[in-house]
């Protein structure tokens, strides 16, 4: 990787933004990008470094920008011609075929670069302590507070918040917490105080429906006695619910960061490719409608003969 781009990915790591590495690992000429090449596209759309040129590169972006949306695994983003064997794909691997008239195949391997989720621990309690010293390994950013430190709190959609004041300010945390988009709010606590910390929030007011997103007693039922299990049995929750979340609505509330509203896109009608409106250097007018191209050969061979291309194509992206 170029220094300057690794500089730039250890900048925004440490300022906790989120951004994609596409890195070219195979390619069949011609290509414009060759292996090795490397970009980096941030939740902006912005891109620093080169993975291809008008054709490749508003699909990396538009990819990067929906796995920076949804989360996810890395994989492998396939872009060539479908006579090309683009059909001889394996797991994890993203097909968009493409007739481009340069031809060739590129393989580029996307990689998601997410801040760790916050995990806020309210009070101070053995089991506070002790989620905060196991919650790193599952990549928690562990944030403790007080009943001081309450009016600051900034959760947000990939924060998990945990109260644990053994009854001292639980219905103050518990209530302000479920008022916050964090995707999980657990209570340590027996049954007894959890109905009682429940029917306090009815009697202030708040929905069933938004009760109900309270996880008390915190933690899987596995027979915890000691504070340090007690904290595994609530990391196994955190990691279960949040698999679940993930796999119920690819858009969760478990990951998402703030991304760029995706642009307004066109299809070439000559090969296929996905083309940004309002960058389009290209555009054609036929029979009173805008077609864009996202080369200088694909607008000169739809202007020949237009209604060779004008007949219905399926451009589909699927995995494999």
């Amino acid at each position: 990787m170029p220094e300057n781009m690794l500089k730039l990915a250890q900048r925004l790591e440490q300022a906790r933004k989120p951004f994609v590495l596409a890195t070219v690992v195979w390619c069949e000429r011609p290509t414009s990008a060759k292996p090795g090449a490397r970009a980096l596209i941030q939740a902006d759309g912005s891109v620093s470094g080169w993975i291809g040129g008008s054709c490749a590169q508003p699909v990396v972006v538009r990819e990067a920008l929906r796995l920076l949306h949804e989360g996810g695994d890395p994989y492998l983003l396939r872009l060539g011609a479908p006579e090309a064997g683009l059909a001889r794909t394996g797991p994890g691997v993203r097909v968009f075929p493409m007739t481009c008239s340069s031809g060739g195949i590129l393989d580029i391997y996307m990689e998601p670069h997410l801040p760790p989720p916050h995990l806020f621990l309210i009070g101070a309690s053995p089991v506070v302590a002790a989620l905060a010293r196991l919650a790193p390994v599952l990549d928690f950013a562990v944030v403790q507070i007080g009943e001081d430190g309450l009016p600051g709190m900034q959760p947000d959609e990939r924060s998990a918040i945990l109260v644990a004041t053994h009854g001292e300010y639980d219905e103050e945390a518990v209530a302000r917490a479920l008022h916050s988009p964090a995707w999980y709010v657990g209570m340590v606590g027996s049954r007894r105080r959890a109905e009682a910390c429940r029917q306090y929030l009815r009697e202030a007011g708040l929905e069933e429906e938004v009760i109900a997103r309270l996880h008390a007693p915190a933690g899987l039922d596995v027979g915890a006695v000691t504070p340090e299990e007690i904290a595994a049995s609530i990391l196994a929750e955190l990691v279960q619910v949040r698999r679940r979340q993930s796999a119920q609505v690819p858009a969760t509330a478990a990951s998402p960061p703030a991304v760029a509203p995706a642009p307004a896109t066109a299809i070439d009608p000559v090969c296929g490719m996905i083309v940004e409106v309002a960058a389009a250097r290209r555009r054609s007018t036929y029979q009173g409608q805008d077609f864009y191209f996202c080369c200088p050969a694909c607008k000169r061979l739809f202007e020949s003969d237009p209604q060779r291309y004008l007949a219905p194509k399926a451009h589909a992206t699927h995995e494999r």
